[in-house]
């Protein structure tokens, strides 16, 4: 790959305020239906560079938390940055309507921005884009349209949102969820369980400390804006992408859950169903690899640490077969 000849402005990092050993840069965007926005991009360079970089692009209700998962990328050749998008994460502002989009592609501009700044740290770089849930989502679109997609020489989906979990009414009522989400956009639908994220934060039955203030167990209803936004890109996606680069879709073997507290919840993904994202993924382009993790949650490196070193193992097989 050939750096971009852009030349952003000049960027000024400075430690993370939530991870030690990481930097973070925050990125300015025009005033947008909410006021002001900004984004936020981690990173972590790679102690011995191999000529490699990833971005990653988090979930709904979420942000970058993963040390572990930088870790795992820095010991095999890569310079780390994550993206923490409007709204999510570290560059939530108060005026805002958390985690709230009318169109995905309203975060095009951040990974624009972030592709820029990553060609300009690491000069020529082979760069894998990686998305988690709704940032596979995210990232499926934006390597089929987003301006930069040409600098992208791969792609990581873990448990990409290409559908909703819904019961079958509210699946068969969805494009008339989608069209009232353009007139009424702040009105909150549905709700979201607690179990997932009491699966995982250590505070309830799971393994992992993150910040409860930026990825609540208990988030808000969603917007009928953003279920609009969502469905739409969803619909994009499951029409068919021409993707050319390789892609690595990787999923949980199983879907679990339930209302109640049950075991599926350590070892299934209780977000998505991965019958969706079996169904779609082929779609995405020519150069597919499917890959199933028994025992794997949504989050798959979130998962048990058997079940993540297998993940990580065929991640980064493929990343030396590909990249």
């Amino acid at each position: 790959m050939t750096a971009t000849t852009r030349t952003p402005p000049a960027a000024t990092w400075a430690p993370d305020a939530l991870l030690p050993g990481f930097e973070a840069l925050t990125l300015a965007f025009p005033d947008d239906y909410d006021g002001p926005v900004t984004a936020t991009l981690v990173r972590r360079p790679a102690p011995a560079p191999a000529g490699r970089a990833v971005l990653y692009i988090h979930g709904f209700i979420d942000y970058f938390y993963q040390a572990h998962m930088a870790d795992a990328y820095s010991a095999h050749g890569f310079s780390f940055y994550a993206l923490d998008l409007r709204k999510s994460g570290r560059s939530m502002l108060p005026h805002q309507r958390p985690y709230f989009c009318r169109d995905l592609r309203e975060h095009f501009a951040e990974i624009d921005a972030a592709i820029d700044l990553i060609l300009a740290d690491e000069g020529d770089v082979r760069l894998l884009l990686n998305g988690h849930s709704a940032g596979g989502l995210l990232a499926a679109l934006y390597a089929s349209e987003g301006a930069r997609r040409g600098q992208i020489d791969a792609i990581f989906l873990n448990s990409p949102f290409f559908d909703f979990k819904v019961d079958p009414l509210t699946k068969a009522i969805s494009p008339l969820l989608a069209a009232l989400g353009g007139m009424l956009p702040n009105l909150n639908v549905g709700g979201l369980s607690p179990l997932y994220g009491q699966s995982i934060h250590r505070s309830g039955r799971g393994a992992w400390d993150f910040d409860l203030r930026l990825k609540p167990i208990m988030g808000p209803r969603p917007r009928l804006g953003w279920v609009r936004a969502t469905y739409q890109a969803q619909r994009t996606v499951r029409a068919g992408l021409r993707i050319p680069q390789p892609i690595l879709l990787m999923h949980a073997a199983r879907s679990g859950g339930g209302a109640q507290w049950n075991e599926s919840f350590t070892n299934s993904d209780c977000v998505l169903d991965v019958d969706d994202m079996r169904r779609y993924g082929p779609g995405l382009g020519d150069r597919v690899t499917m890959i199933s993790v028994e025992g794997a949650m949504h989050d798959l490196v979130l998962s048990a640490p058997p079940v993540r070193a297998r993940v990580f193992d065929a991640l980064f097989a493929w990343a030396e077969a590909t990249l």
